[in-house]
């Protein structure tokens, strides 16, 4: 073991990856940047998130987010046989993040990426936007109310730019049309080990109407939702968490920012809890997506439901008899019952 690796051990993680920031933050702001307040934000258990400042040798500060891959992967699976790695890698998720700004969404700059080495896993850097993302927050504090009859239709819109990137500049992307999706959810029921028959019922449901579900594909961003957005006094600033992008149907996103657990107890109000499908569709239309039809819209929000009650049922026996015990996967699989109740008014 040479000096330098001595060295590299004995240092902790946080130190030993200010100091990778430091050098690849210097060849982009200029010899003698230093990075400050290096901090790990809470959240997100299947990506590692960090706030910090670079301090540019003039004294100005670039405040910056990196996104990268944890340093501990092990590849455990969760419940029936799904592999808890999922979704696009560090580099494809930044390259997404500027590409959508590049199409108008509103996205933070992306100034440099981080590649794996001995130190550190992959990763990119993206602007610190000011702004709150917790959804309870976002609907309830005052201050955002001017910002929550906005939302809907910015939402829609920036749906509408992401929607629309030409498939030619896309990096490589998984592809999930209509069929595969159901096949996929299909495939995951018949392996649990309990019936649900909320989720059996919603199932068939969905396979019996494919016609409403349209037959569009395009770049998806996976999690559109409260939640996965920054909200400023002003409105929407920002759309985050770009992992679960694929080439799918684009009706997908609007369904799934609907679905009622992403409402935060705000039912009444179906987009995120904050606004009006109709609104959603006219900031659609007017980011340059076309007219939809609200019964897509229901289709996937269906879909949705679906979809989000039966990874609660995985996260549940994760814990329960997977290879991850976590107090979070078991406070979320409680809300299986919950989503497969919303799954049933929304066939009834």
């Amino acid at each position: 073991m040479t000096a330098e690796t001595a060295k590299d051990k004995a240092e902790s993680p946080a130190a030993r990856l200010q100091a990778v920031l430091a050098e690849v933050a210097a060849e982009h702001y200029g010899d003698g940047t230093r990075i400050d307040g290096l901090v790990r934000l809470s959240g997100g258990a299947s990506r590692e998130t960090w706030s910090f400042d670079a301090v540019t040798p003039d004294g100005g500060r670039e405040p910056l987010i990196l996104k990268r891959d944890p340093a501990d992967q092990t590849g455990e699976q969760t419940y029936a046989g799904v592999d808890s790695r999922h979704g696009v890698d560090r580099w494809t998720e930044g390259r997404l993040v500027e590409l959508a700004g590049e199409a108008g969404v509103p996205e933070p700059r992306v100034p440099f990426y981080l590649a794996a080495d001995g130190r550190t896993t992959a990763g990119f850097v993206m602007q610190r936007v000011e702004g709150e993302t917790l959804g309870r927050r976002i609907l309830r504090e005052e201050a955002y109310a001017e910002a929550r009859p906005k939302l809907a239709f910015q939402c829609g819109q920036a749906a509408a730019r992401l929607h629309g990137i030409p498939a030619g500049r896309l990096p490589p992307l998984s592809i999930m049309d209509v069929g595969g999706a159901l096949a996929h959810q299909r495939g995951i029921l018949d392996n649990l080990d309990h019936a649900h028959a909320g989720f059996e019922y919603g199932l068939r449901w969905l396979e019996e109407r494919l016609e409403l579900a349209g037959d569009r594909q395009t770049l998806v961003h996976g999690d559109f939702r409260n939640g996965n957005i920054i909200v400023g006094g002003d409105g929407l600033r920002a759309v985050l968490d770009w992992e679960s992008s694929h080439i799918g149907n684009p009706f997908s996103d609007l369904g799934w920012i609907c679905i009622r657990s992403w409402r935060y107890g705000h039912f009444k109000k179906p987009v995120g809890g904050f606004g009006e499908i109709e609104d959603m569709l006219e900031g659609y239309e007017a980011g340059g997506g076309g007219r939809v039809d609200p019964r897509a819209v229901h289709f996937w929000e269906v879909f949705g439901s679906l979809r989000w009650g039966v990874i609660c049922v995985m996260m549940a026996f994760t814990h329960i008899i997977g290879p991850q015990r976590s107090v979070e996967k078991a406070a979320i699989g409680r809300r299986a019952a919950e989503t497969e109740h919303d799954l049933l008014q929304l066939v009834d």
